[in-house]
């Protein structure tokens, strides 16, 4: 078989007001690169939805991706833990080791290699990234009627899915809006 079904999410909120509150690690600890409570229901709420394979348009994956955080050269982290935090819950209910080989400014190499996939892939990343980099360059080209070209800051709520029946064949392209937490939105992203 050679389908391919690409799911692309942004990762879960992040702590950018007030009234959000801070960014907290799994082990509870303050981190602003860290998701905070909302993301962390999300990331529970994304595991329950594409973990139960029971929902034919958010199919369960095979091989998950998440944007890794980069390192400076003493070692410190220096971006963003949260598209990795966002698919944990998942990879643990699903068994699955996530593939964090590829940061943020590595979008082409993420690309190239998820187009050589078979099977189901979730990515989870940084939103503007996706848009600027990530969509482009899995559409090659290929004119996809409701493809983004901006993903607003305050929508964590989408999944972008592209799905190729076989290799090399035109990819089909939908925007999905499973409403997982209250709140969510049903409005697609800007095309």
């Amino acid at each position: 078989m050679t389908a391919l079904t690409i799911m692309l999410i942004r990762h879960g909120e992040k702590p950018d007001t007030p009234e959000l509150g801070p960014g907290l690690t799994a082990q509870g600890n303050k981190d602003d690169r860290s998701l905070v409570i909302r993301g962390w229901q999300r990331a529970g709420a994304w595991a329950a939805l594409f973990g139960s394979g029971l929902e034919p348009a958010y199919p369960r994956p095979e091989v998950v991706y998440a944007a890794g955080p980069n390192k400076d050269p003493e070692g410190n982290e220096t971006i963003s833990k949260r598209p990795w935090e966002t698919i944990v819950p998942l990879c643990q209910r699903l068994a699955l080791k996530p593939v964090t080989k590829y940061g943020v400014g590595d979008e082409a190499d993420l690309v190239t290699e998820v187009k050589q996939l078979t099977g189901v892939v979730l990515v989870s990343w940084e939103h503007k990234k996706i848009v600027e980099a990530v969509l482009p360059g899995l559409a090659a080209g290929q004119r996809l009627p409701d493809l983004p070209i901006k993903w607003n800051g305050d929508r964590f709520d989408v999944v972008l899915r592209f799905d190729q029946p076989e290799r090399g064949a035109p990819w089909r392209f939908r925007q999905l809006f499973p409403k997982l937490l209250g709140g969510d939105s049903d409005v697609p992203l800007k095309v």
